[in-house]
């Protein structure tokens, strides 16, 4: 049976981080919404462009050519046997459709993962994160003690720009739109809440029992069938 995994949580909540450690543990890829972008892009994939022409005129991908980057990433082989995914969906239109396309590839439930963190800890994360001086990725949040990239190896630096005013309006924008995706899937027996506001050990030890827990009530005949 395939483990098909949305990670959910605001930003500063260690999602990203936790998604590609539980990606990594089980064998199956983490797939987050710019990687597939820069490798659809690389591709020369038509939607891709199409997408990277809007992000260029400093337009919002729309929720078809999002779906349908999503649903190539998905059929490669390497997600056969199920994913992690990571800042997708972000809109209930897209999370009907990767319903359809969980559907479509037979096997597995789809358990929705909400990794949840109080807003004074998120501001607090956000306001003293780092990011790499060499290539520009974020540093994980909840990681205070790592020194350098743990993607390049460069030295990690303060970003200037985010103060508490950027930061709790980040936050506000980020709750306003996802609430309606979380209520989505709120009502399902494979959903479930996770505190991220512990030490990411401790976190990664919760996403597992948790997720292991839903993939047995998903696979079960009579609660997956009230999905």
């Amino acid at each position: 049976m395939a483990l098909n995994v949305i990670m959910l949580g605001a930003p500063g909540a260690g999602k990203g981080t936790q998604a590609e450690r539980f990606a990594r543990l089980h064998g199956v890829p983490r797939i987050s919404t710019g990687d597939m972008l820069r490798d659809a892009i690389k591709q020369g994939l038509p939607l891709a462009l199409q997408a990277r022409e809007k992000m260029d005129r400093g337009e919002l991908v729309d929720d078809e050519t999002m779906v349908g980057i999503v649903r190539e990433r998905l059929g490669r082989p390497d997600a056969a046997a199920g994913f992690v995914l990571d800042g997708f969906p972000r809109t209930v239109v897209q999370g009907r459709a990767l319903d359809q396309i969980v559907e479509e590839r037979g096997g597995g439930a789809l358990v929705v993962a909400d990794i949840v963190v109080p807003e004074d800890e998120l501001v607090r994360r956000l306001s003293t994160r780092r990011i790499c001086s060499s290539c520009g990725v974020n540093a994980d949040p909840t990681d205070t003690a790592a020194a350098v990239c743990r993607t390049c190896g460069g030295s990690l630096v303060y970003r200037s720009d985010d103060n508490d005013r950027v930061v709790l309006e980040r936050l506000r924008v980020y709750a306003q739109s996802t609430r309606p995706l979380v209520d989505y899937y709120r009502g399902r027996p494979t959903f479930r809440t996770v505190n991220g506001a512990q030490p990411p050990d401790r976190v990664a030890e919760e996403l597992e029992a948790t997720i292991a827990d839903a993939v047995r009530v998903g696979a079960a005949p009579s609660l997956g069938a009230q999905r």
